[in-house]
């Protein structure tokens, strides 16, 4: 696998946010729903596409609580498998529920608040400080901000020869200031014109816009980009399927929600050109 450009996500990649940003996934749903879904069922979401904003996904982990209240009939597995074949993503998750005879869309509707929740995962995430200078309002609640705790996932001397020997970028979902503090957190200095986050771009992945974007900007030839879930592998086949002049690898990480022996035949399953246990094994494999 030579490459001349490497394109890193953030979560599951450089941070683990197991107790960050899923976190607030789970415990924000539960502070506005009084119930909640679990760890496994965050994954399920994910793998069920098109969730790489994760307020997207507390969305739609809502919509399927305050549906199971009123009579929905599918176990958190099925709905999730349901909403991939409905086109993955919130849009998928409303069309899998207006499907459903045996659920009133109207009342599920009418008890969602988007914005309340939204509100409830950024004060859970960020803590009160950062609430306030990122959202420019005052938190809805008291919390010391999970953003503190999240462990770096790469070394620095993977980010020296990363840096060394190739063009580095980076794709993430986080907005752009989220995206800051983690790339100084971990010490990878990118410009922005070479980092596409949640605020550059309306598609969100696997859209391959951003990807073909960012191997223009590096003038590359090859590119592989690293990340830690199905979205991420799909969006490089993607861009390997749109831009003819050059060739995309998709490079999946276990070390987000995809795990073990599992998570590799997940990615395998779904296209990735190599896995790694961790980014750090980057520089072995691109030798």
């Amino acid at each position: 696998m030579q490459v001349d450009a490497v394109v890193l996500d953030i979560d599951g990649v450089l941070v683990d946010v197991s107790d960050s940003y899923r976190r607030a996934i789970v415990e924000s749903v539960d502070r506005v729903y009084g119930e909640t879904i679990d760890d496994d069922a965050v994954q399920a979401f994910k793998d069920a596409g098109g969730f790489n904003n994760d307020w997207d996904l507390t969305d739609a982990a809502a919509l399927y609580v305050l549906a199971r209240r009123e009579g929905l009939e599918l176990d958190v597995e099925a709905f999730t498998d349901r909403v991939c074949d409905a086109g993955g993503g919130l849009d998928g998750a409303k069309a899998v529920l207006r499907d459903r005879p045996e659920v009133s869309a109207t009342t599920v509707r009418d008890r969602w608040d988007p914005e309340l929740l939204r509100a409830t995962f950024q004060a859970l995430y960020l803590g009160e400080e950062l609430y306030r200078e990122l959202e420019g309002d005052e938190p809805p609640l008291s919390a010391p901000g999970y953003i503190h705790d999240e462990p770096t996932l790469v070394d620095p001397e993977t980010i020296a020869d990363l840096t060394a020997r190739f063009e580095v970028g980076v794709l993430t979902g986080r907005p752009a200031a989220e995206a800051t503090i983690a790339l100084e957190r971990v010490g990878l200095d990118v410009s922005s014109d070479r980092r596409f986050t949640m605020d550059d771009w309306e598609e969100g992945k696997p859209h391959p816009r951003a990807l073909v974007t960012l191997a223009e900007r590096f003038g590359a030839e090859r590119v592989a980009f690293v990340g830690d879930t199905l979205d991420d592998v799909a969006t490089a086949r993607n861009a390997d399927d749109a831009d003819e002049t050059r060739v995309y690898y998709g490079i999946g990480a276990l070390t987000g929600g995809l795990t073990g022996e599992d998570g590799r035949r997940a990615f395998t399953e779904h296209g990735a050109d190599a896995v790694v246990d961790d980014v750090n094994d980057l520089v072995t494999l691109l030798e």
